[in-house]
């Protein structure tokens, strides 16, 4: 009959050590699952924070590119800003030859003639149709 409590008395402890054992390892997995779960939670904002950034990025760009497509429209063609630049030298070269005719105290300068007015034959397309 010993032999029977010995081994009841060594069952009991090993039951015990199972038990203990049982309630280590639900502890660890609460901890995992907690760390787990706070590691996903920290990893969708991340990703939110950068699907935002990265709109805001994507916004800026376009709104760059935006405005140098217009800055390109809005610049002269520089064939264009050198004629511009020769037709303002001819005038500031020629301005003093046609300041006293512009105030109205000489004729026209001496190289110029005067550009007489003709009569032209201008149709226009209603007065065609109502004839």
């Amino acid at each position: 009959m010993s032999s029977y409590l010995t081994q009841e008395v060594h069952l009991a402890r090993r039951h015990e050590e199972i038990l203990s054992q049982r309630s280590e390892l639900l502890q660890q997995m609460e901890t995992y699952l907690g760390d787990k779960k706070t590691k996903k939670t920290w990893q969708t904002q991340a990703a939110d924070a950068a699907r935002k950034r990265n709109a805001a990025l994507l916004n800026d760009i376009e709104a760059a590119e935006k405005k140098l497509q217009e800055r390109v429209y809005l610049l002269p063609h520089p064939d264009t800003v050198k004629l511009e630049t020769l037709y303002w030298a001819s005038i500031k070269e020629s301005l003093p030859k046609w300041e006293q005719f512009l105030l109205g105290r000489a004729e026209v300068p001496i190289g110029f003639t005067k550009m007489k007015t003709t009569k032209q034959n201008i149709s226009y397309p209603e007065e065609d149709s109502q004839k």
